[in-house]
């Protein structure tokens, strides 16, 4: 069995990769995944719904094609929200094992547990028990679950489940003290037992590597040559009990620059975590759009609306005090989607936001600064 506490510290995330028009650029997800298995580095995250299904394809193509089986480690999820009868979870399963060509999953996880549906769903159809017989096939190695719910729906989960051998929870320097995603309280509670960590969103989809300038600038004034990227891993990082560290990196230079901050890793010092609260701080005086870019909204939008460009045009917007070319990547964007206005407030992006955004008076906040 896997040793769940000597487990490669980054992941490989392939919710993110680089597309090109359109479909996933498989040719440099290639180059990406050598750079990575080169850098001694094993651990690959995909999911049923990823790139629009295309992500476990994409696996298959750049890694399970090309290395041997033994060689790497392959995560991928169950989703709630795609079943309606108990046949369809052994369907799900074995459309993902054909999708990306395998026998068994190293890891595999219920997709996105929280308060309401889904978690009812997953004890509807009994999915626990479900993982458990996929484990005594050989089909599942390990079995878990991604998180975005409240720390008193985890503790009951863990209590009910203790057959769950790892949770991944959404962890970031910004996130600790959020009263809505409460990273702190959920680190807190499976660090006390012994539950091994998969984090997700380390660098909250991509934000925290794009500061403000004066804030980046902090991060700079002590460490020249590091991004701030490395800052938000580190701070992970530095954390016990975290098993890996999913990043979804979109360009070898995002990975090139991640297997920098791993390489004889640094945990951060005193004097450095006092800077990243400072940092959050100053950051979070800023209000912007919670985002993390996760995209589940946008594949079931009837007016086909890029929910999360729309919020990233405002956030720059906040952020940066810049309207120039925000509004000239909005003017582009519309071209090829909906507008912010154009939203009927049906409510499908809301129940599948894993940050619980109200995102119908988003919309209406955001075209009032971009519609009109």
């Amino acid at each position: 069995m896997i040793d769940l506490n000597n487990m490669p510290k980054l992941g490989f995330g392939l919710m993110r990769l680089p597309e090109n028009n359109g479909a996933v650029d498989i040719e440099t997800v290639k180059n990406m995944v050598d750079l990575y298995m080169k850098a001694g580095l094993n651990y690959f995250d995909t999911a049923y719904v990823y790139h629009g299904g295309k992500s476990e394809e994409a696996a298959r193509e750049a890694i399970v094609k090309r290395y041997p089986r033994d060689s790497f480690y392959l995560a991928t999820k169950l989703p709630a929200w795609c079943i309606s009868k108990e046949e369809d979870i052994d369907r799900i399963f074995n459309e993902q094992c054909a999708r990306a060509g395998v026998d068994y999953f190293d890891f595999y996880l219920l997709h996105s547990l929280e308060d309401g549906n889904n978690y009812e769903k997953y004890e509807k159809y009994d999915c626990f028990s479900w993982g458990l017989k996929k484990k005594a096939e050989g089909k599942i190695k390990h079995f878990g679950f991604s998180f975005h719910g409240s720390p008193e729906l985890l503790e009951k989960v863990l209590d009910l489940h203790p057959e769950v051998e790892f949770v991944q929870i959404q962890l970031n320097y910004a996130d600790w003290n959020n009263p809505v995603v409460k990273s702190g309280d959920l680190y807190e509670i499976l660090a006390r037992r012994g539950v091994p960590i998969i984090v997700m969103e380390p660098v909250k989809g991509g934000s925290l590597a794009n500061l403000k300038p004066e804030l980046e600038a902090m991060y700079k004034a002590v460490r020249p040559d590091a991004s701030a990227a490395s800052w938000a891993l580190r701070f992970v990082g530095s954390l016990p009990g975290v098993m890996t560290i999913l990043s979804g990196m979109s360009s070898p230079e995002q990975m090139a620059d991640n297997i920098g901050t791993f390489t004889c890793f640094e945990p951060l010092s005193e004097k450095e975590k006092k800077l990243v609260d400072e940092v959050t701080r100053i950051m979070l005086d800023t209000p912007t759009i919670a985002c993390t870019s996760c995209r589940y909204c946008t594949e079931g939008c009837s007016m086909q609306i890029s929910i999360p460009d729309v919020f990233r045009v405002v956030n720059t917007m906040r952020l940066y005090n810049d309207e120039f070319r925000p509004r000239n990547f909005y003017g582009g964007l519309v071209e090829r989607s909906g507008r912010a206005g154009d939203c009927i407030g049906c409510g499908q992006c809301e129940s599948v936001c894993p940050q619980h955004l109200p995102i119908i008076e988003l919309l209406k906040e955001a075209s009032d600064m971009l519609d009109k």
